[in-house]
């Protein structure tokens, strides 16, 4: 058989996020809920009861996701004592999410707010350690109003530490 395969399946985009998760199976329903998600597969992990790989779509984006496999170095946010990592999710309303996920138990880092460069944006820490900060898109802002903009933060930032 000599058909050519894609390199690049269909659905996916470059970059895939991959999430390894302390309850896997939890997360995904949370994500159903909160984020709309949609589950592709899963397949179970060796135990028979954790899940080994997992796909979700998240508006036009696939997730994967397993629960954690020291065995295989796949150690999730609790594990570690928290993640570097942010996940950011643009949707038509962020309020709306937002609070929805807040609602399923996330936990607040930084609440919603106009942001600077053009965007309505807060972020969560879903309730298995991963950092959410959803977006809608309010302003076409140019590079040189980011740039004023950004220089008018800091210098408020400045003054606020006088």
């Amino acid at each position: 058989m000599s058909t050519k395969v894609k390199p690049i399946p269909d659905g996916y985009h470059t970059l895939t996020p991959y999430l390894i998760i302390k309850g896997a199976a939890a997360a995904i329903d949370f994500y159903k809920k909160a984020f709309g998600a949609q589950e592709q597969f899963r397949m179970p992990g060796p135990d028979g009861k954790t899940i080994g790989h997992a796909n979700i779509v998240i508006g036009n984006s696939i997730v994967m996701l397993a629960d954690e496999a020291p065995q295989m170095l796949a150690q999730s946010p609790q594990t570690l004592n928290g993640t570097p990592v942010t996940m950011v999710l643009y949707v038509e309303d962020a309020d709306a999410v937002f609070n929805r996920a807040v609602e399923l138990g996330a936990t607040v880092r930084q609440p919603l707010e106009n942001k600077f460069y053009g965007e309505r944006a807060g972020t969560v820490v879903d309730p298995f350690g991963h950092i959410w900060t959803m977006m809608t898109h309010i302003e076409d802002v140019t590079p040189e109003m980011m740039d004023q903009r950004v220089k008018e933060l800091y210098k408020k930032m400045a003054e606020q530490k006088k």
